[in-house]
């Protein structure tokens, strides 16, 4: 059966759909961000998102796109973390029942979150089972629809709405870059991005320790790679999907990379500077705008932020880690240093209603 790849209508149908349910987030500003690129840079703040990400809009629309009897055999999803917190809230809100299955060393916090909307919560081991494997069965066995947390032609959709919301707030812009873990945001913003801009390149990032999707681009085809070990968790995975690939294939001009070290710098800097709570895998384009800055100078750069869904605790650590670093002259703290593989991230509820800036964005010093 040949795949249904997600088109530029379809981001329009979700857009519809989503109104009235997802925030059109803020699009905020930084004149330091500015000075230090020597660019003019648009953060689009998903954190500021329904559940405290993007994810929020990909789960709502394939939730919205099943019809009514499909709804009331309820959903199933395999998420670590924001996908399962969406579709978990978004089941929530049209009171559908909704399975999730997590990782048994997923963060306390987001099973607890996840489980206090009501979804029902399976566990396995992300290093000797499949979990793709795993709710396609379960899915089987309860009749439900699986909705996946990014090889899915409605997530897809659903995720390049926070691009068409960018874009003509923004105005003209050289690049959008995007962080990139599965691909479904990346997709979606370039489904978006080429029609609203064409002339806009579009730019995915995803962690050093984990380029496949930088494999993908190179050789044109899927690369599956082993289990990454990054800080951002969000990113985590071991292949772009079937759905996302021919979009991103097409579409997407580069795939970079950032270590984590750039990542924790990135968190301090919009705490410090723009007075926001990014998690690190949120962090991920606005790094790379940042390294690659020499090579973007006068241009009119977009930076999705993806979420801002970290542990206080742990983001507190970080972020005056690399403070005291940066103060001591010695650059940010090696991810080793801090032992940030057992970090613990959980929900962090960033979910006020912003209105529509009318084509002002917010600025920050």
């Amino acid at each position: 059966m040949p795949l249904n790849i997600p088109t530029f209508d379809d981001v329009l149908t979700a857009a519809a759909r989503l109104a009235g349910l997802a925030h059109r987030t803020p699009v905020l500003t930084s004149r330091t961000f500015n000075e230090l690129t020597g660019a003019e840079v648009f953060f689009k703040c998903e954190n500021f998102q329904r559940g405290g990400a993007f994810k929020f809009r990909g789960a709502m629309n394939a939730l919205l796109a099943l019809d009514i009897s499909a709804r009331a055999r309820g959903v199933v999803a395999y998420s670590s973390g924001n996908h399962a917190q969406a579709l978990a809230y978004a089941a929530a809100l049209k009171g559908v029942k909704a399975v999730i299955i997590m990782p048994r060393d997923a963060p306390e916090l987001k099973v607890r979150a996840t489980r206090g909307y009501g979804a029902e919560v399976i566990f396995y081991d992300r290093y000797s089972e499949n979990r793709e494997e795993i709710g396609g069965r379960i899915a089987a066995e309860r009749g439900a629809a699986l909705i996946p947390p990014y090889d899915h032609p409605d997530v897809i959709a659903g995720q390049g709405t926070a691009t068409l919301e960018l874009i003509p707030e923004a105005g003209s812009l050289d690049a959008l870059y995007v962080c990139l873990g599965g691909g479904g945001l990346l997709a979606g913003a370039a489904l978006a991005a080429a029609e609203c801009a064409p002339a806009c390149r579009v730019v995915g990032v995803e962690p050093e320790a984990g380029n496949d999707g930088q494999q993908s681009l190179a050789r044109g085809e899927v690369v599956t790679i082993e289990v990454p070990k990054s800080i951002a968790d969000g990113a985590v995975v071991t292949h772009l999907g079937a759905h996302n690939f021919p979009v991103i294939r097409d579409k997407v001009a580069a795939i970079t990379t950032v270590s984590d070290d750039a990542l924790i710098e990135m968190m301090h800097f919009f705490a410090e500077r723009m007075k926001i709570v990014v998690e690190p895998t949120g962090c991920l384009a606005a790094a790379a705008v940042r390294r690659e800055s020499q090579s973007l100078r006068g241009q009119r750069i977009g930076v999705i932020v993806s979420g801002g869904n970290v542990d206080l605790t742990r983001f507190a650590s970080l972020i005056m880690a690399a403070a005291n670093a940066a103060r001591a002259g010695h650059g940010a703290p090696r991810a080793g240093d801090l032992s940030l593989r057992h970090a613990r991230h959980c929900w962090y509820a960033a979910t006020p209603c912003w209105s529509p800036a009318h084509g002002n964005a917010l600025h920050w010093l």
